[in-house]
């Protein structure tokens, strides 16, 4: 895995220096050293703390074999199936169907899923969007995402308090560049989005949905899921992905629903696209037979028995009689 540690540190770097160059038009070469060790504190913070504060970032309630039975089970089974380590599960409440991973390794990995997502989606749909994220661990892909939605966040909320400080007439006398040069640093939050959404290249994004879809057993699966995300990911907005547009790689589908500027570089391939891949790989696995996975099993896995009731919420052992404790029972 060099590459992707390499691609890494490629991408703190220019956030880093980004980070640089918004303290010295802030404050000269004070305000850039400033920035400088808080950079570097933030990037080695990042690096091992990243996956908690992204999930504190999208308010993810850690759940168990007992607050959703069917979801954790299923997470376990196919994270088996990969041969990873158990991550840990989390549920988000929003609305928006879309999920997400994150960690610096599999033995440091987490899967977080919208309540919307369990919602709305079968359970082997489900299971296609688990696999997908199981394959971001696996390919170590969550490291690279999470840091860069970390920092960038951060670069995010630096330009919002420049904003702010504008509005309210802030003196900007210790700038070398006045006024001018805080206004460009306050604009460098859409771009240093667009960088980080850049970072991530787009064909990671095809890699997972060919590995989760093997990992699964059944593209159509993961086909299915991706459509039915993508119409529902556009039409629900997703108010805390859209105030850090700089995290929305980390989910399987873009999250911003193209409110703002940082809505004009998208950061996913066409879902038209993706479904396509989807099912030329279905009709290969159908020619050639069950795919291997890499270090795992080529058995494929089975929900279709296991389908709970719509009643009582989807991934839950709640019976319709019984009194709700959340949309996970």
């Amino acid at each position: 895995m060099p590459m992707n540690y390499a691609k890494t540190a490629l991408l703190l770097a220019a956030l880093m220096a980004i980070f640089v160059v918004m303290g010295y038009a802030i404050g000269g070469q004070t305000g850039m050293l400033i920035a400088f060790f808080v950079a570097l504190a933030m990037n080695i913070l990042s690096f091992w703390n990243s996956d908690t504060m992204v999930l504190k970032m999208f308010r993810a309630i850690e759940v168990d074999e007992t607050t959703a039975p069917q979801y954790y089970r299923m997470v376990r089974d196919l994270a088996a199936r990969a041969e990873l380590p158990m991550p840990r599960v989390y549920i988000i409440e929003q609305a928006q169907p879309n999920a997400f991973a994150t960690g610096r390794s599999p033995e440091r990995s987490a899967v977080a899923s919208s309540t919307g997502l369990l919602d709305m989606l079968s359970p082997e749909e489900l299971a296609g969007v688990i696999a997908h994220e199981l394959a971001h661990i696996k390919n170590r892909d969550t490291l690279t995402m999470t840091v860069a939605a970390t920092i960038g966040g951060a670069i995010s909320m630096m330009a919002q308090w420049l904003q702010f400080s504008m509005l309210f007439g802030r003196d900007n006398r210790s700038s070398p560049f006045g006024m001018i040069g805080v206004i460009a640093a306050a604009i460098v939050a859409p771009v240093a989005a667009m960088l980080v959404q850049m970072a991530i290249s787009r064909s990671r994004e095809y890699q997972a949905d060919r590995l989760g879809a093997i990992i699964c057993g059944n593209p159509l699966w993961l086909a299915s899921a991706l459509d039915k995300i993508g119409r529902g990911a556009s039409r629900i907005v997703n108010e805390d992905a859209e105030a850090v547009p700089a995290a929305a790689h980390l989910f399987i589908a873009n999250p911003l629903t193209g409110r703002g500027f940082d809505n004009w570089f998208s950061t996913h391939p066409a879902m038209d696209n993706r479904i396509n891949e989807l099912e030329k790989l279905a009709r290969e696995m159908d020619t050639i037979g069950d795919y291997q996975v890499p270090g795992g099993s080529s058995s494929r896995a089975s929900y279709s028995d296991e389908r709970p009731q719509r009643s009582g919420g989807p991934w839950s052992n709640v019976k319709p009689d019984k009194p709700r404790r959340g949309p996970w029972g």
